[in-house]
């Protein structure tokens, strides 16, 4: 069976958007320095990373920066520009890929710093690259129902010890050409922070409302890109080609509900600008809508999308339609519209 799976909602808002990027800027130029004798053995030129994927930098944590400082500082920020006390949060959400142990959960470390109440309820959300997307549809679910009043979605990422780990691996003579280009995207990654706060529309007018959207699964997939913290491999033609693939089926698909050729701005997962020109090219969108900010941070992984929100949300004005959408490893794909 092949489909799509559909939302909608009445009665939800997102209220803010915040992110906290880190201070320490790498250049693909640093990493390609750090390479460049795997690149001489392998007979590569310099400059793959801005040729290929268009990544000119990312950002990293500096000396005295961390993931979860960062995302309780997003958090903060998100919930005074939203005007919600801390103690009125029912939900929160964490959505990272990045973790430093299995257990407990990055939320709960993340809630504390919050000074969220104890009846708030926490845990993380894991979905690769789409996590934030479902994340914000979940605590809509629940606030549509009454559940709770206030969320808050959150995610941090840090891509210091992948890269590291990869660029050690790539220096070992051992490494061919095809292995090297498995774990490419590996150095595209970046780090930073964002949070989201979402709550009832009615009790909040000027905020942008959440209509709801569509996912779909094509987990058949589920081996084109793995990744841990020792490094993230991938069949980069084959993954592109599949999520393609993904992407307009679902297109296609939710036409029949949702008119989505003619949005105000569609704010994209932050892969590459190989990945961006595919998806312009695949659903016919306006190139001029399509704002990139993977230039300059690199893949952030979930909260990619959120960071570029923040990037947008001064040019956006009441009114505009806004769509969200992206594709996870696995593969999934996610699109959701919000009415700004």
């Amino acid at each position: 069976m092949t489909g799509n799976a559909t939302t909608r909602f009445d009665n939800v808002s997102l209220l803010s958007v915040a992110s906290t990027l880190p201070t320490r800027v790498t250049t693909s130029d640093d990493i390609e320095a750090r390479l460049a004798s795997a690149l001489k053995r392998l007979k590569l030129h310099s400059g793959l990373l801005r040729r290929v994927a268009g990544v000119l930098e990312r950002r990293n944590w500096a000396e005295g920066e961390s993931t979860d400082d960062a995302t309780i500082t997003a958090g903060k920020r998100a919930l005074a520009e939203a005007g919600v006390d801390p103690s009125d949060v029912g939900l929160l959400i964490n959505t990272s890929v990045t973790r430093k142990h299995l257990e407990p959960s990055v939320a709960v470390r993340l809630h504390h710093g919050l000074g969220l109440p104890s009846s708030a309820i926490n845990f993380d959300v894991a979905n690769a690259c789409l996590g934030f997307v479902n994340g914000m549809s979940l605590a809509a679910s629940m606030i549509e129902s009454g559940q709770i009043r206030y969320a808050i979605v959150v995610n941090g990422e840090d891509a210091d010890d992948i890269q590291t780990n990869t660029i050690d691996r790539l220096l070992r003579e051992d490494v061919d050409r095809e292995g090297f280009m498995s774990e490419f995207a590996s150095l595209t990654l970046g780090s930073g922070s964002a949070a989201a706060v979402l709550g009832r529309a009615d009790e909040h007018p000027g905020g942008h409302r959440i209509l709801g959207g569509v996912t779909r699964a094509a987990t058949q997939f589920h081996e084109l890109c793995v990744g841990s913290v020792d490094g993230m491999f991938t069949d980069a033609k084959a993954l592109l080609k599949g999520g393609l693939d993904l992407v307009v089926s679902a297109w296609k698909e939710a036409s029949t509900e949702w008119d989505w050729s003619k949005m105000d701005r569609y704010i994209t997962h932050q892969v590459s600008s190989v990945h961006t020109n595919a998806i312009v090219k695949a659903a016919k969108l306006d190139r001029d809508r399509v704002p990139t900010t993977f230039g300059r941070f690199g893949n952030v992984g979930p909260a990619s999308i959120p960071i570029t929100l923040v990037e947008e949300q001064e040019t956006l004005k009441k009114g505009d339609r806004v769509l969200l959408m992206g594709v996870g490893s696995g593969l999934n794909t996610a699109m959701m519209e919000l009415a700004w």
